[in-house]
């Protein structure tokens, strides 16, 4: 089994959190690969700014994992930061992303497509001591 590490952030901006949209249709939160000489942080605020156009500050040293199989062989984890975005105007990178948009806290489960997604956004909104 090959390994893969991405590492992204569910973002809030007051009572909003940032999704994205594949170009594949699904539904999800900022993350991309990291590179040789970056860190979980850094490869999480490159991500956000490359796909989204927004700047975070990350707020907490811990992140949400999940594992899935992308392909045959492939195991990837995910590591989600909690982060506050910097700025608010989102251009979404059009190579990978068909849309990108603050979307309300209590409308955030509708969205996601994957069910480890809505449980990671479950568990950081229990974090920050906030109900889903």
């Amino acid at each position: 089994m090959n390994k893969e590490l991405s590492c992204g952030a569910i973002v809030l901006k007051e009572n909003e959190v940032l999704l994205i949209k594949s170009i594949y249709g699904h539904w999800g939160f900022p993350k991309g690969h990291q590179e040789a000489h970056e860190n979980d942080k850094q490869t999480a605020i490159r991500e956000v700014k490359e796909e989204t156009n927004i700047d975070i500050r990350i707020i907490s040293d811990t992140y949400f994992t999940n594992e899935y199989s992308p392909k045959a062989k492939v195991i990837k984890e995910v590591r989600y930061f909690l982060a506050v975005c910097k700025n608010e105007i989102i251009k979404h990178q059009e190579s990978e992303l068909t849309s990108a948009k603050w979307v309300a806290v209590e409308e955030v489960m509708d969205y996601l497509t994957y069910d480890n997604d809505k449980d990671i956004f479950i568990k950081a909104m229990l974090a920050l001591g906030k109900d889903k």
